[in-house]
């Protein structure tokens, strides 16, 4: 009897103890899991957000494709004043730096930003660029402005562009509510005019985050010649901050205008501009022209790009 009371007992801490061993192996088993998860797919999470790409358009198609940027190609530049980054794209190496700059009034013009990314879908092909030649493209430097208009402030196809673009102001200001374009140091002043309307051209210049970012940029690559998109006059502009244009300026004007079938116009004299960024370039001894498209859908690009073609000739050895 006795030996039969010690097997019960010895049998009931047996099974005791392989009830507690399985649930502590059922317990723990998740808990491990889990942690490893963890560990494996938030730095995959984290690098895919930190992993930048740039969207292509691809425009028989209307769609959008990506392609990862080397590291030295993507620069962010600046922050806008609603916190989007403002970001340049290099093409080609060398001493002689072309920049071309699209989006100052970005959603109200969302073409000339989109002509931008059409330029840099062209620069991939790097037998395009001449030796020596660095290509810059800052594709949008109101990013406040295109994400008001359109919802993102990064890469989008024609079929975006609301029909109604350039109707109103909508997306030509920044977050703080200033025109950038008339942020800049020549004749800045803190009362603008679009067209017959004030319009706000900061409380000093240089006082938006945007205009700032393009000028301490300048200032450290000192580029050779610069051109802008605006829009739309359907017209190629020269700048001045003094009256008198630049010799190289013209030169610059005549090439991009004749080969893409724009009049070219020493003088925009349809209303004062104050604080003008291509008149602020002149005062710094540099090159620039306004391009400004026919409207604020169309990029032209059958055009615009005759006239990029015609400027990496002016400047290849």
């Amino acid at each position: 009897m006795k030996n039969i009371v010690i097997a019960v007992v010895a049998l009931s801490l047996f099974v005791g103890g392989l009830f507690v061993f399985t649930q502590q192996v059922t317990y723990n088993k998740p808990v491990l899991d889990t942690n490893k998860e963890k560990q494996t797919k938030e730095p995959t999470e984290t690098a895919t957000t930190q992993t930048e790409e740039r969207q292509f358009t691809d425009r028989e198609n209307d769609t959008v494709t990506s392609q990862s940027q080397e590291d030295n190609s993507r620069e962010v530049i600046g922050t806008s004043a609603g916190g989007n980054d403002i970001v340049a794209y290099h093409y080609g190496s060398g001493d002689t730096e072309l920049l071309f700059i699209g989006g100052i009034h970005a959603g109200y013009a969302p073409n000339t930003v989109l002509v931008a990314y059409e330029l840099m879908d062209y620069l991939d092909n790097p037998d395009v660029i001449p030796d020596g030649v660095r290509v810059t493209v800052i594709p949008t430097l109101n990013p406040d402005g295109q994400k008001e208009a359109l919802g993102t402030a990064g890469a989008f196809t024609q079929a975006a562009i609301p029909q109604n673009a350039g109707s109103d102001a909508t997306g030509r200001f920044n977050a703080n509510k200033v025109d950038l374009n008339r942020n800049f140091d020549c004749a800045w002043q803190s009362k603008g005019v679009w067209r017959n309307t004030p319009v706000s051209g900061g409380i000093a210049a240089f006082s938006e985050p945007e205009s700032a970012a393009l000028r301490d940029y300048v200032s450290q690559n000192k580029p050779d010649a610069v051109i802008a998109y605006y829009a739309a006059a359907g017209g190629v502009y020269a700048s001045t901050c003094s009256g008198t244009v630049d010799p190289e300026t013209i030169t610059l004007m005549q090439r991009y205008a004749n080969a893409a079938g724009y009049p070219a116009q020493e003088e925009f004299d349809y209303y004062e501009v104050t604080g003008d960024m291509v008149n602020w370039f002149a005062k710094q001894g540099i090159p620039a022209i306004s391009v400004l498209l026919s409207d604020y859908t169309n990029t032209e690009w059958s055009k615009n790009k005759k006239g990029v073609e015609a400027v990496l000739s002016l400047f290849s050895r």
